[in-house]
This record gives structure tokens, sequence and C-alpha cells, in this order.
């Protein structure tokens, strides 16, 4: 029902996501700046994202942290219904995909990415996510969205897309980028829509966050 996208850009962390299911990017991204990003899908439980996030902050090691989830007491009868993704600080990324992950499912790693699905049209899609954002240019945001259509277009899901979204962590202590579509149609193609709308505002709001007098103001009433 899901498939994501989870890297590594210099300083910055990016996960792009989408599903069947509603509202798949409230449970599934995990960022945390300066320490790295991680996923959890199939059968979704957060804590998981949160316990490797907590991880990477304690050690860095991504592959101690996905093993210290996995591994952990309090997990063990449910580890085999999930499916885990995370990047940290250096080196690749790694996969867990237990016994009970849903449909065709599949996992690709790279440097500093990885990319996973469940329900997936063909085990093929998270090497066309890696290989689309690798060969795509621009912003983060925009190389994650180029992935994320190009894994639609490739066959995607077993089933209709209905929600997406993406977020980007930098150097400041919130996402800077942070869209969701929860239900729609063609929730990629709004998503696109909604990082067109953002880019060009992105950096202007951190601007606005960290010295308000000196950033620019839309002029919108109630603007945040």
């Amino acid at each position: 029902m899901t498939f994501s996208l989870v890297v590594r850009d210099g300083e910055r962390f990016g996960i792009a996501v989408s599903s069947s299911s509603p509202a798949v990017a409230a449970r599934v991204i995990h960022l945390r700046p300066g320490v790295g990003a991680a996923a959890s899908q199939n059968i979704t439980d957060p804590t998981l994202g949160t316990g490797l996030l907590a991880g990477l902050a304690e050690h860095g090691d991504a592959r101690r942290a996905l093993t210290g989830v996995t591994g952990a007491p309090r997990n063990a009868k449910t580890i085999d219904h999930r499916q885990l993704t995370v990047v940290g600080r250096w080196g690749p990324g790694f996969a867990h995909s237990g016994s009970g992950t849903l449909g065709t499912h599949a996992t690709a790693t790279a440097d500093g990415a990885v990319a996973a699905g469940n329900m997936l049209a063909g085990e093929h899609i998270p090497q066309v996510l890696l290989d689309a954002y690798a060969e795509a240019t621009g912003e983060l945001e925009e190389r994650l969205m180029a992935a994320l259509r190009a894994a639609v277009e490739a066959g995607g899901e077993e089933g209709p897309v209905h929600s997406a979204g993406l977020a980007v962590v930098a150097d400041v202590d919130w996402r800077v980028s942070d869209l969701r579509v929860d239900w729609a149609d063609d929730p990629v193609d709004r998503l696109a829509e909604l990082v067109d709308v953002w880019l060009p505002q992105r950096d202007d709001y951190v601007r606005r966050g960290l010295d308000p007098a000196a950033a620019p103001s839309y002029g919108v009433p109630g603007d945040q």
C-alpha cells in the first residue's frame, strides 16, 4: 500500500512517500535535523520511526539503529509486520522488510538513500525511485518529487494511490518543507503543484522564523 524514498543530501534529509491509504505522510515520515531520516510503513507503527531517530541521535550508525529497533524485545511480536528504512549522517541507507510485509514488496539502497515499498506493481519500483532521484536536478524537494512521479509512471502500487507527501529538514530545528495531500484521486500530481507553490517561498519562511524583523512579509492577514 506504500512506497517511499529516504535520502541524505549534504546536511539535508528528505522523504517522499505515497500510499493507497489516507494521510500517509503523517504516519510514515520521521526526520530530525542534523541526525537523519527514517520511514516506518506497512501496518505502520510510528513509534518505530522515532526509535530509529533516537538511535541515530545516540550513536549516528544507521545499521545499528535499525538493528536496535528490529531486535528490541518490546517489538518482537510485531516486527515481522513492519517495513522500515533509515539514513544517517554518513554511509548507505538500510532497510528491513518483515516476513509479514504485504503483497509484492522490495527495497533498494545506495549511499545516502534507501527506497522501499509494499503491495507494489513490481519489485522494480524501489530501484526506480533511487534511479530517478539520482538523475533528477534542482532542489531536494524537486528531486524527491521527480522520483515519486517516476515510480508512479513505472507502475507504482498494486492499486490506486490516494495520498502523498514529502518533507525536508536542513539547518534549523523544524521542517523547512512539509507538504501533504491526505486524500485525492491524483495525490502525486497535486503534491507536485504544492511543491511549485512552496519552493519560491521556502527560504523566506525560514528567515522569518529566525529574524522576523529582517524577513520579507507577504502581507497576508494572519500569515504564518
